[in-house]
């Protein structure tokens, strides 16, 4: 990779066990790709061949996020260089990014993060990781605060008797520490130990209350692996306005391609007039998913040789995809199983609908914004019910190196109309009021923790179906929450980003 200072031999030569350091000037990451400072033994699960670890430092591993980022960073020349030997690795590599702010205020960049390679592999593949199967979201993260059960995942600790979570229950305590109200460093990481469990096994006890109840109840739940069902609740609702699809879609993981085929299938089959697609908690995940998707909205009339999604990437690579070496191409919308978890090759369903209704919220993030942007780009009707989607414009290829998977901003996506500029998100314009963002047709509603996700009269599905008998309903100040899958830190919330907070391209 070339540098700000151009060319030149890394710090300390390709052992990078040197102490010297010059700003501006950077060698490959490949340099120092594999050298670890406490290198991996045995066979990766991912190629089935022996890891490729090398022994090295700390400073290799710095030094290889150092120069990757000066290569591949979208916004590479905000990056204020430092020095690799001063840091820990992921304090170094949280440093590697803009500081610069969105036209609201916000970090431009608040899509940095990481995740060990075992769990990133075993949650994009197959929709595995630790937990109890409750996503948690925090409407109010700082003192008093209201945490509550976003969703659960059917045959999971959290719906097993006797504990039986549902949608809408607010937690008040964690082992016996005060989720409300705690405030010092200790309740806190006791309340993010509880919540977030590191692996399966860990046996934490709840006070909770139900939605509806003015009762407590304790239950001890015991983490597990979970598996995350992408798609769930496909069903559909007569109305006066014609027959209504709903499905609520959480993930762009692997498993959801065939998932979606299976609901689209079904939705076309009963013959529904609308479709409402259910994404307020789908933080991203596979681009292409995303474009099969859109074709399935929109059918193949309407998509044929249309661009779904144009990705663009820094300055030094305008021409070329950087990780692929690919000549940058416009991504059609994708009309075929591509392999993830459908066979590859096999033609893909799609509704006979004019219009698509997407329920919205602080968590609609990435690619599933891109279905939003794909559709408006090419003239398909896009009605949001819900509220301001995360902002996310952008997106990366995994990048792995002893043992960590890291996600730095790579690419910036626009549909076929040239516009990508969403970074304050979209947001359902009727009835906003003192919002941001894209504004976009739809209402402004806030979720509604009182009833499950597809029920009629929840919040922002019955806002879908009476939008054309009865319009947007009165502005609500409390919009859908933006802070599911946070953690809390200090007494506030620290935005640690969602699984799946961007566009991945590549398994």
């Amino acid at each position: 990779g070339s540098g700000g200072g151009g060319g030149g031999s890394a710090p300390g030569g390709p052992s990078g066990g040197g102490t010297s350091w010059v700003s501006g000037v950077f060698s490959a990451a490949s340099t120092f790709e594999n050298r670890c400072a406490i290198p991996r033994t045995g066979t990766d699960p991912a190629t089935g061949a022996p890891y490729r670890d090398r022994q090295g430092t700390q400073i290799d591993e710095n030094n290889w996020l150092r120069s990757a980022s000066n290569d591949l960073y979208l916004w590479f020349n905000e990056i204020v260089d430092r020095d690799p030997g001063l840091y820990q690795t992921l304090e170094y590599f949280a440093l590697l990014k803009t500081t610069a702010l969105t036209p609201s205020g916000q970090p431009k960049d608040r899509f940095h993060f990481t995740i060990p390679t075992e769990e990133w592999r075993l949650l994009s593949e197959s929709g595995v990781s630790a937990g109890y199967g409750a996503q948690w979201t925090l409407i109010a993260a700082s003192p008093p605060r209201d945490i509550r059960v976003a969703f659960t995942e059917p045959n999971s600790p959290a719906t097993s008797t006797p504990v039986n979570l549902a949608r809408g229950a607010a937690v008040l305590a964690v082992d016996g520490v005060d989720a409300v109200n705690a405030s010092s460093q200790a309740s806190v990481d006791a309340l993010n130990a509880g919540l977030f469990p590191s692996q399966a096994g860990e046996t934490h006890t709840f006070t909770i209350r139900d939605a509806g109840s003015s009762a407590s109840r304790t239950i001890t739940m015991t983490s597990a692996t979970i598996t995350s069902e992408p798609v769930q609740n496909v069903h559909t609702i007569a109305t006066a306005s014609g027959t209504f699809g709903y499905m609520l879609f959480n993930d762009h993981i692997a498993t959801a391609e065939q998932a979606l085929i299976n609901a689209v299938t079904t939705l076309a089959g009963a013959g529904i007039d609308e479709l409402v697609i259910d994404m307020r908690y789908n933080s991203g995940g596979y681009l292409i998913i995303a474009s099969q998707l859109a074709y399935m909205i929109a059918g193949n009339t309407r998509t044929a040789n249309q661009t779904f999604e144009r990705l663009s990437f820094n300055s030094k690579h305008s021409n070329r995809n950087p990780i692929t070496g690919e000549l940058l191409s416009p991504m059609p919308f994708e009309n075929e199983g591509v392999g993830l978890s459908a066979p590859a090759g096999s033609p893909l369903p799609n509704v006979n609908v004019d219009r698509v209704f997407i329920l919205t919220g602080g968590d609609t993030c990435s690619a599933s914004e891109s279905v939003v942007n794909g559709l408006r780009g090419i003239g398909f009707p896009v009605i949001l019910i819900g509220g301001t989607t995360c902002g996310k414009p952008y997106g990366f290829y995994p990048g792995d190196n002893c043992g960590t998977t890291y996600f730095s901003v790579q690419f910036k996506g626009e549909n076929a109309l040239g516009f990508g500029d969403y970074a304050d998100g979209f947001t359902p314009q009727t009835n906003a009021q003192g919002t941001s963002g894209v504004f976009v047709q739809g209402c402004y509603v806030a979720d509604d923790y009182s009833r499950a996700l597809g029920d009629p009269l929840e919040r922002q599905l019955a806002a879908a179906l009476n939008y054309d008998q009865s319009g947007c309903p009165a502005f609500t100040t409390s919009a859908a929450s933006s802070a599911a899958r946070s953690r809390i830190i200090g007494g506030a919330p620290l935005e640690a980003p969602p699984r799946f907070s961007g566009k991945i391209l590549g398994p």
